[in-house]
């Protein structure tokens, strides 16, 4: 039987071999299974920001020269 004890270890000892840039993935990931954690990351934030700005690009110059 593997204890969480354990499966935290083999967990760690895996994360020490990861780059950082896939660090960062793992965080975002291990932290959207947290029931408790609804809060997007600044990043998922950001991101989400500029998606939108890009796909209104034009709707926003419009408003702009009106």
């Amino acid at each position: 039987m593997t204890t969480t004890a354990t499966l935290k270890a083999q967990i760690l000892e895996e994360l020490d071999h990861l780059p950082a840039e896939t660090l960062a993935e793992v965080l975002t990931y291990v932290q959207g299974l947290n029931p408790d954690s609804n809060i997007a990351s600044q990043d998922e934030v950001w991101r989400a920001y500029l998606e939108s700005e890009e796909e209104r690009k034009e709707v926003y110059h419009r408003l702009a020269n009106s």
